[in-house]
């Protein structure tokens, strides 16, 4: 791959993203999560997603269709600081889709990834926790048009994907395409922390930035190219990315974008 390939994704990936200025701008971007009439996809944009987007362009294509993109992380933190931008708060998703749950309070909710039991332990804890109405669970690891048809036949208000980058933005960018009025998430590792399967770091550690140290910990065989190949490469990447010329991304008035805008 030429060296501009991948900075030309960062770059598109980077200005389409919407930076979270402070806790009253989340609640802004709740609201509207939490009220969509049509089809919205919603993804997380960490240092992985970054280094995915450096080699794989249909990764790259299937993030960029989603409506809204939220940072996530650390890492990220040090990118949009290097280009001199505020990179507001740390959207992540692990504690963003546990407020998304609390606003789809009574509704219909899909969750489809990981694998049993965390899979049905995370809907008895949706369900007790958060008041939501799970009307399908599946694991992550069907073909596409298995969840297309679940979407088509169950109507849920809310779908969390829980199978990992890149699958869950593929499968998003497909649920969105037959027109089923929900809100899609791509959530990552949730479903296991919602079931128990994976447990959070300490609250002190998370806010220092070092969840992954932690997770790295609890998984090192599944997380070691993750975490100790991929978080210097981004590094590298992202030193040649906010030197190199024409990089300077502004995304400080990016809202979220509707079918109905634009393009």
């Amino acid at each position: 791959m030429a060296s501009s390939d991948w900075q030309g994704r960062w770059q598109a990936v980077t200005e389409r993203m919407r930076r979270v200025a402070d806790p009253a701008d989340e609640q802004r971007v709740l609201r509207t999560l939490s009220t969509v009439g049509q089809p919205m996809v919603l993804g997380f944009v960490n240092a992985h997603a970054l280094n995915l987007v450096a080699r794989n362009a249909d990764f790259h294509q299937s993030l960029l269709a989603a409506d809204l993109l939220l940072r996530d992380g650390s890492g990220m933190a040090i990118l949009f600081r290097r280009l001199a931008l505020d990179p507001g708060l740390n959207m992540n998703g692990t504690d963003l889709i546990p407020m998304l749950l609390t606003a789809y309070q009574g509704r219909r909710v899909a969750l489809w990834g990981s694998r049993e039991p965390a899979l049905s332990a995370a809907a008895r804890r949706c369900e007790a926790s958060f008041g939501v109405t799970p009307v399908s669970l599946h694991d992550g690891f069907a073909e596409v048009d298995t969840y297309l048809a679940l979407a088509r036949a169950l109507q849920p208000e809310l779908i969390i994907l829980g199978m990992g980058m890149p699958k869950q933005e593929a499968v998003a960018a497909r649920l969105a395409s037959i027109g089923v009025p929900c809100l899609i998430v791509c959530g990552g590792a949730i479903i296991d922390f919602l079931g128990g399967k994976v447990t959070r770091a300490p609250r002190w550690l998370r806010r220092l930035g070092g969840e992954w140290i932690f997770r790295l910990m609890k998984e090192p065989k599944r997380l070691f190219m993750r975490y100790v190949v991929g978080n210097p490469m981004f590094i590298w990447r992202t030193l040649k990315f906010s030197t190199g010329p024409g990089n300077r991304v502004n995304v400080s008035s990016r809202r979220i974008r509707q079918k109905s805008d634009p393009e």
